[in-house]
């Protein structure tokens, strides 16, 4: 068990746990895939580099610092994160190849969006458009849905809808078809047109003209970001931001959140001093429970 997890290796999320790692609590950073910070093709405006530096290198240099004073880095996809009730660990993440837990855990994934552009996802959020089936499968028992997506994290949301719901259809939008069977699951792979109803989802129209009638679409499409993992927990979100107060606490105790996952400023100096903010703090979360 660690002490801290923090999911995110940019800016954000280094900082944190260089924080964290030098006050001796385990520390674990869980990532995948590219950050943004990557695309940067030369930085000028941060501090220290007297001509400036990519996005790669400085994305790069902060993982080794972290891995230099012995936090651990694993490159893996992040599919669930719960909140666990007992004396020990708190927090539960699972990616695509274990589950790690940990006392107090640190979101600083960035804020991906992972709408899709299809004609009516927009329009029914909220009325039968999802992007949490944890929080939402309930009130979707006993009636057909759809996951939308393709990926491992597509695959996390169908598992915890099948035994929910009365069936799931995987909708991967012209994507290759998921290895993934089960008795009341079915995979289509045609791009789809538009999401369509009156009040609420009603069915899922193809560009072959094709219909597919449905209660709910869940989308899951690509990889979980900061926001999607925050609603699995319950974390108040506000405007594709997730909410934290000065320091950087969300609403669930021993959470935190920071960069560009809870809006303002998107740049590297704020990241890191969110970060900064958000490892102290863990700090003296963890100092307070062990002393209590």
């Amino acid at each position: 068990m660690y002490d801290v997890i923090i999911i995110g290796a940019g800016p954000a999320g280094v900082s944190a746990s260089l924080y964290t790692q030098r006050a001796n609590l385990k520390t674990l950073i869980i990532y995948y895939g590219k950050s943004s910070l990557q695309k940067a093709e030369n930085i000028e405006n941060y501090y220290g580099f007297e001509h400036g530096i990519s996005g790669k290198d400085l994305y790069e240099l902060g993982i080794r610092q972290a891995q230099n004073i012995g936090v651990e880095v694993k490159g893996q996809e992040v599919v669930n994160v719960e909140q666990l009730i007992n004396e020990d660990a708190r927090f539960r993440v699972t990616t695509v190849e274990g589950k790690y837990e940990s006392k107090a855990l640190i979101f600083a994934m960035g804020n991906e969006k992972n709408r899709p552009k299809i004609k009516g996802i927009e329009r029914f959020e909220g009325k039968g458009v999802s992007y949490c089936a944890v929080c939402d499968g309930f009130f979707y028992r006993n009636k057909d849905v759809v996951v939308l997506g393709s990926g491992n994290y597509a695959i996390s949301e169908v598992n915890e809808l099948i035994n929910v719901v009365k069936s799931v259809a995987i909708l991967t939008n012209g994507e290759s078809s998921p290895e993934f069977r089960a008795d009341n699951v079915k995979i289509e792979t045609k791009p789809i047109e538009e999401i369509t109803g009156k009040d609420r989802v009603e069915e899922v129209r193809f560009k072959d003209g094709t219909t597919l009638k449905t209660s709910g679409v869940f989308v899951a499409q690509g990889v979980a970001g900061s926001l999607d993992l925050a609603k699995k927990l319950g974390v108040i979100t506000k405007n594709n931001n997730i909410v934290v107060n000065e320091n950087m606490e969300t609403n669930m105790q021993g959470l935190y959140a920071c960069g560009d996952c809870v809006g303002g400023l998107l740049q590297v100096s704020k990241a890191v001093g969110d970060g900064a903010k958000a490892g102290m703090e863990a700090i003296k979360f963890i100092r307070k429970i062990h002393n209590s």
